[in-house]
């Protein structure tokens, strides 16, 4: 049983959704949180892996969500020339994936920055569900 079948969570405020529009909407949720929580953090490629788990790590904290992937592309990070040099995390230099499962619906939400649109785009990859 999990957090939200033994507090009635989801019977009270999501009995409108589907497992899979659930598992779609935690997911979506997340991957707005994590790209509006970290847009602009300083980063190097000192501290891009540290920045990776600590991204992961936090996401999986929210309901519904059992896994995460963060890459920050390295070598879009360039040349930094001294011990103080660093970028602000964007869009572009990131990918991430998440899986969201609530009962027997998986989804897995992506996010990579897609050259022909010049834009970091969210979508929703591929859907499991009995549903």
């Amino acid at each position: 049983m999990n957090v939200n079948e033994k507090n009635g969570v989801n019977e009270k405020y999501f009995s409108n959704l589907s497992n899979r529009e659930r598992a779609i909407f935690e997911g979506g949720i997340s991957m707005g949180a994590l790209f509006h929580q970290f847009i602009g953090t300083p980063v190097s490629s000192a501290t891009a892996h540290q920045l990776e788990k600590t991204m992961e790590d936090s996401l999986k904290l929210q309901p519904c969500i059992s896994d995460v992937k963060v890459e920050i592309n390295l070598e879009k990070l360039g040349e930094l020339n001294s011990e103080f040099d660093y970028i602000s995390l964007s869009g572009d230099i990131l990918n991430v994936q998440i899986i969201s499962e609530f009962d027997e619906a998986y989804v897995l939400i992506k996010m990579e920055y897609i050259n022909e649109l010049e834009y970091p785009l969210m979508y929703v990859e591929k859907i499991k569900s009995n549903e």
